[in-house]
């Protein structure tokens, strides 16, 4: 059996120290996880997680150009610690989430931050403010054989030099174990799929030409420049 049209190149990230690549099945990406992020956005305290979905195809393995996306006039980055999942599991006890976990990078959760607030306004979905081309800048994956399960450490971005974003890891609301253990309970998460596990406060916008560089102590940098939209 074949298929009716040529099939596409699976997703995947690159692995540091490693010529093998990492499939990447789903992105699950929580919301409002960094106390003073949840009150820039307009909210406050340990509420229940939420999650949403970019397709995996929103991926820029290893960043580089990104292309200001349609339809918007307000592009936002957030900086966020990427953790990929290395087996599968249902209803995963947070005490044992961390042996499903393949390993860690740096990812971009980039926003078209007014139709974000449309979907919002309106009760509609928020796909078309979070999932769209170019949406998910990625790096290169470090196993967590190699470095383990960073739980602190100095997550930070700068745009054009300039510091936008400073937190750490400890400042999670949702600590990775606990967001694996919550989200096992409503899918059964598959080797393959990665969580994009929340921002810090300094969210904002960027325009064609500026240059990003987020940094995540122990995991490692990605690099990316706004381009021109297609």
């Amino acid at each position: 059996m074949s298929y009716v049209i040529p099939i596409w190149t699976p997703p995947a990230l690159p692995v540091v120290g490693a010529s093998d690549i990492f499939p990447v099945r789903r992105i699950f990406c929580v919301g409002r996880n960094y106390v003073e992020h949840q009150k820039e956005m307009g909210a406050s305290g340990r509420e229940q997680p939420f999650f949403f979905i970019k397709s995996e195809h929103a991926l820029v393995p290893n960043g580089g150009e990104v292309h200001y996306p349609a339809k918007t006039s307000n592009y936002h980055y957030e900086t966020e610690l990427v953790v990929a999942i290395g087996k599968g599991g249902r209803r995963i006890p947070a005490a044992k989430a961390t042996e499903y976990v393949y390993g860690y990078a740096v990812g971009l959760d980039m926003t078209r931050r007014d139709l974000q607030q449309v979907g919002k306004d309106h009760g509609r979905p928020w796909d078309f403010g979070k999932n769209f081309d170019e949406a998910a800048p990625c790096s290169a994956l470090v196993p967590a054989a190699k470095i383990g399960h960073p739980a602190k450490g100095a997550i930070w971005l700068q745009v054009n030099g300039k510091e936008r974003q400073k937190a750490d890891l400890a400042d999670m609301i949702w600590s990775v174990p606990e967001q694996i253990a919550y989200l096992s309970d409503y899918y059964t998460l598959e080797a393959g799929d990665v969580i994009f596990a929340g921002t810090p406060a300094g969210v904002g916008p960027v325009k064609p030409g500026d240059e990003l560089h987020a940094h995540i102590d122990g995991v490692g940098d990605l690099k990316v420049k706004v381009v021109p939209a297609l």
